[in-house]
């Protein structure tokens, strides 16, 4: 596993000279999600506290750094030290904003326990700052948003920080230092009281502990973090809008965090990537993203409580033990998810036969939404992957 931790890090360092700078754009995507979401699991996964406004916090952040950014823009520097060595320190005003407002907010949350007033709080706080903001666009710039440039005054010669590789080395150290500090504080004394709280808050408070403080100190911990990819999305975006602190934003991440698995800390990285390959990639893709994604999150609940962690670390374990079987499985399992996105697809484009046809492609292939032929088709690859999946699990329970 060492071995494999150092040719993911060598593979991600390499990344600059292997992909283009769209693909690094969406990795660089991909770890400030990474982290959001790992701030989310610190609350839920580890606290069990359930927030609807997790995003608030992200969103603030953002609007910290993407002024403190403008400020730099126009003046170059901060007396004697340039734009150029500042701009990297922009996640953390953006963490120490989101901070600053975790703890007061956090100290309205967390004087309930961590069900369903927790959760009622943050979301009436969540949608109350978010009304707040449309009545400021001086600060929060209404729905055009605050823009900056990052590359403006921010020269130290040939390094000016406008390539995106250069914004994905930033985010590559505040990925990896934010997930690692992320995961050290689950075993710290405090992160282990906070797993107690979590389970048994009354036994907490027979030791001598406070149970709302232990989850007060966390929560503004969450928030920094939370704060610090809200700087990463300012500074990659170089602009911010109030949709960054809308309640839609807080549940695709808890959308996608609890898809990836609450039960080890792989569980938010996996709801970080896929909260992007979703959300940028599918959605370019098809139109019925929103379909897909909620279908997913209802199968992934459904069949694999633990999340997409759990289902990967089952895989795992059979692609050791037996890997013909596992080949197949999830050759049949792919069959089973193409028939049903064919059939997805034909039943989307029949709401839009009257404007643009019935006619679509779906993986380089013509189809006719309104040719039975290919709907038996599509329903046919459908239940045939399905059969042969769940015949081939059978045979790996017996």
């Amino acid at each position: 596993m060492r071995a494999a931790h150092w040719s993911a890090l060598v593979l991600l360092l390499a990344a600059p000279l292997l992909l283009g700078s769209q693909a690094l754009g969406l990795m660089v995507q991909m770890g400030i999600a990474v982290v959001l979401c790992m701030s989310f699991w610190l609350l839920m996964g580890q606290g069990g506290m359930v927030s609807f406004g997790h995003a608030l916090y992200s969103g603030l952040g953002a609007f910290a750094a993407i002024h403190v950014l403008r400020a730099l823009g126009m003046s170059g520097s901060w007396g004697p030290v340039p734009a150029g060595l500042l701009l990297p320190l922009l996640p953390l005003v953006g963490g120490l904003a989101a901070a600053l407002m975790a703890w007061v907010f956090g100290w309205l949350a967390t004087r309930h326990d961590s069900g369903t007033a927790f959760a009622m709080i943050t979301l009436g706080l969540g949608e109350l700052v978010w009304a707040g903001a449309q009545m400021f666009p001086s600060i929060f710039g209404g729905e055009a948003g605050i823009t900056a440039n990052r590359s403006a005054g921010a020269s130290l010669g040939w390094w000016n920080w406008g390539p995106v590789w250069q914004i994905y080395l930033l985010t590559l150290i505040y990925s990896l230092a934010s997930a690692w500090l992320i995961h050290r504080y689950t075993f710290t004394p405090l992160g282990a009281l906070l797993q107690a709280v979590r389970d048994k808050p009354q036994r907490v408070a027979f030791l001598g502990q406070d149970p709302r403080r232990i989850r007060h100190i966390s929560f503004v911990v969450a928030g920094f973090f939370a704060g610090v990819a809200g700087g990463l999305a300012a500074l990659f975006n170089e602009i911010v809008s109030t949709e960054a602190l809308s309640s839609q934003r807080s549940a695709a991440v808890l959308v996608f965090t609890l898809m990836g698995g609450l039960s080890t800390w792989v569980g938010p990285v996996l709801g970080g990537v896929l909260m992007v390959l979703v959300t940028v990639v599918l959605s370019g893709w098809t139109q019925a993203w929103l379909l897909y994604m909620g279908l997913a999150f209802i199968l992934v609940l459904l069949l694999l409580p633990g999340g997409l962690a759990s289902g990967l670390g089952r895989l795992w374990r059979l692609a050791k033990d037996r890997p013909l079987v596992c080949a197949l499985q999830c050759l049949a399992l792919l069959a089973a998810v193409a028939g049903a996105g064919a059939a997805l697809e034909m039943t989307y484009q029949l709401r839009l036969a009257g404007t643009v046809g019935s006619q679509l492609s779906y993986l380089g292939l013509p189809l006719d939404a309104h040719g039975m032929v290919y709907w038996l088709a599509a329903l046919a690859v459908f239940f045939l992957g399905l059969a042969a999946w769940r015949a081939v699990a059978f045979r790996v329970q017996r």
